[in-house]
């Protein structure tokens, strides 16, 4: 009997129950539009955090003095590098590079009257270009005025958290280069909103100028942060800065433990991706063997007028692949009408979940990303997996014999 003839016959056969042939695709369809939407989450998550961590925070490159630990933030003279202005000047010489800025950490307590927060304080060049996410994220008061002395700018959210309003005036304590501390009442100049709380939410951004004064490190800073006008530029840019006085990260090292986290966790997520795929395929093998059971009469026939055992398990192994392609086909529809959504419009997150993600840049929106060779490998393991379990009830349908499968009820 032609291949053709096989799959007509299994056409036919999905018509006929067309009520279980819509509801056993559905199911495939779900099944793939879930593992659909789960990669798109993950894939642009991981996409849109490291890119906004270059962004808001970590730059391509950072040169630091060899000695300086990113923990201890440490203020110590032979921990910090000198003379920024010059250093940017000179970095920002090279063809490659968009800005090169100079920041200054220091671990802080922000108080009020009524409250006090552990925070970290960052100065920074208020004129460079890195920096222009704080400014279009003013949302009340104004930017930092190099003139200007004693005014910090601090995080919409945090403001709400601790009553603060722009013009307040607080109290910020810190160690100074000498590890003693020390206090300074500061005016809130403007509160920011980049989209982003887990990184605003941590810091209250001065000067470089006011953070040095308020350390007393003097022209000492903790990190020149560079950015490039291409990322694949970061090997030949890193290279050019030599030196067994500093230490030169790029955008892997500084993003390290996010890369890692989606590394260790793509394990857990293909086993997600298991569990969907094995519970589409267990419905599938007893959508198919409930229909082996109310057609064995069908299958007596069909032995009976000569149709071997082969030809059998071909004709139920056919229907099961007709209906992958078919639950796959309607998935895919539903799968990327998601992913678009997604993409383009994002899951709102709340603040307060947000700024729970400390040292990533972790927004208030969640997007997703269109990854079409992990949308095809998906929807040819779907497929895969039906048809393998579409064996077991075609065999079971097989090993009927004629007679008693014609005496069936």
């Amino acid at each position: 009997m032609a291949l053709l003839k096989f799959f007509a016959i299994a056409y036919r056969n999905l018509v006929r129950n067309g009520r279980r042939t819509a509801l056993t695709a559905l199911a495939v369809a779900l099944g793939l539009t879930v593992v659909m939407a789960m990669s798109s989450l993950i894939e642009g998550m991981v996409t849109t955090m490291l890119a906004d961590n270059i962004r808001l925070s970590s730059g391509h490159i950072q040169i630091r003095n060899a000695n300086y630990e990113t923990d201890k933030a440490s203020l110590l003279a032979q921990d910090l590098l000198r003379d920024g202005a010059a250093l940017s000047a000179k970095v920002e010489a090279i063809p490659e590079v968009a800005s090169a800025t100079p920041v200054l950490w220091i671990g802080a307590l922000l108080s009020t009257a009524q409250d006090s927060v552990g925070i970290e304080i960052v100065g920074i060049d208020p004129n460079n270009a890195f920096h222009e996410p704080i400014r279009s994220g003013i949302v009340a008061g104004t930017y930092l005025d190099s003139e200007e002395r004693n005014q910090i700018l601090i995080s919409k959210h945090l403001a709400d958290q601790m009553e603060i309003e722009v013009g307040r005036r607080v109290s910020v304590a810190a160690s100074n280069t000498n590890g003693v501390g020390q206090e300074g009442i500061f005016t809130v100049a403007g509160l920011v909103d980049t989209g982003f709380p887990s990184i605003d939410n941590h810091r209250i951004i001065m000067t470089l100028a006011q953070a040095q004064t308020f350390s007393g490190v003097g022209d000492r800073f903790s990190s020149l942060i560079i950015t490039l006008h291409n990322d694949e530029d970061t090997a030949k840019v890193a290279a050019l800065f030599t030196g067994d006085d500093i230490q030169v990260l790029t955008w892997r090292d500084l993003n390290k433990l996010l890369l890692e986290s989606v590394e260790n966790g793509l394990v857990f997520y293909y086993i997600l991706y298991g569990i969907v795929f094995l519970a589409v395929a267990v419905l599938i093998a007893n959508t198919l063997l409930m229909s082996v059971f109310s057609r064995a009469r069908e299958i007596g026939i069909l032995g009976s007028l000569g149709m071997n055992r082969s030809q059998i398990t071909l004709l139920f192994l056919i229907e099961g692949i007709l209906l992958a392609i078919l639950g796959v086909a309607v998935g895919l529809v539903l799968g990327l009408g998601l992913v678009a959504y997604m993409t383009f419009v994002g899951i709102s997150i709340p603040p307060e979940t947000a700024s729970l993600v400390e040292g990533f840049a972790f927004g208030t929106t969640m997007k997703g990303d269109f990854a079409p060779v992990q949308f095809a490998v998906l929807s040819l393991m779907l497929l895969v997996i039906v048809s393998i379990v579409s064996l077991y009830p075609a065999w079971y349908a097989a090993k009927m014999e004629p007679v008693e499968a014609l005496h069936a009820l």
